[in-house]
């Protein structure tokens, strides 16, 4: 089994939602508290598994804003994994998950450099290291309804973005996602083979801008006027 996520940036609203969500599930539990710095003062800071980027592009009128959830990519060969001289962090072999063992992290930064996208958080209230768990304690605690059996971020999106499931299995709603919408890997390039994907903005007809600057009915009028009116 190989769990992970997919992010449809074609209906994503950046609406923080999932962020918020995240924050809040995971303020206790596996990883224990997540940390803000001065939440109320001048620069607020803080512990996040799950930030959202804002991109501009094309050019106008053909351009776009792009909202790109950012958050661990549960890599099947995971650097931060491999660069970890304490064996704090490790992949699940069963679900593919890749986790900090809190008790054995020193908080030596070396996972947060390895990886290539930003998804780990050094708290420095705890002196360890953090980062999305796919809310692992969420996911298989019987006691949840199963239909609520998935990630806090899942679950809030108000946009419906966001999909859980086993990448295994080729009929699970996450493969027949990326297979039909051409679902792709973020920096593939570096060969650790991410498990979650994007599935990328639908291509919109142009907005057409050829009669933008003709005069409106108002406009056509008060012309009509100062022709006939001598001041």
């Amino acid at each position: 089994m190989r769990l992970g996520l997919v992010i449809d940036l074609d209906v994503c609203v950046g609406c923080h939602a999932c962020a918020i969500a995240c924050k809040q599930w995971n303020a206790s539990g596996t990883t224990g508290p997540l940390s803000d710095y001065q939440p109320y003062g001048a620069e607020p800071s803080g512990v996040w598994f799950n930030r959202i980027r804002h991109f501009e592009v094309g050019e106008y009128p053909h351009n776009k804003t792009i909202n790109f959830p950012m958050s661990c990519m549960h890599c099947e060969d995971a650097a931060c994994v491999t660069v970890c001289p304490t064996g704090a962090s490790y992949k699940r072999a069963e679900d593919g998950i890749v986790l900090v063992d809190q008790d054995k992290c020193m908080g030596c930064n070396y996972c947060s450099w390895a990886c290539p996208y930003g998804a780990r958080e050094l708290d420095r209230a705890s002196g360890t290291m953090k980062k999305c768990t796919l809310c692992v304690d969420r996911i298989y605690d019987e006691t949840i309804p199963i239909e609520e059996r998935q990630p806090a971020c899942v679950l809030t999106c108000p946009a419906h973005a966001r999909m859980f499931g086993d990448f295994d299995d080729p009929d699970s709603a996450v493969s027949r996602a990326v297979r039909e919408r051409e679902g792709y890997q973020l920096l593939p390039e570096l060969g650790y083979n991410p498990t979650n994907h994007y599935l990328p903005p639908r291509k919109a007809p142009p907005i057409p801008t050829e009669n933008l600057g003709q005069p409106g009915f108002k406009e056509r009028l008060k012309t009509f006027a100062n022709k006939l009116v001598k001041r």
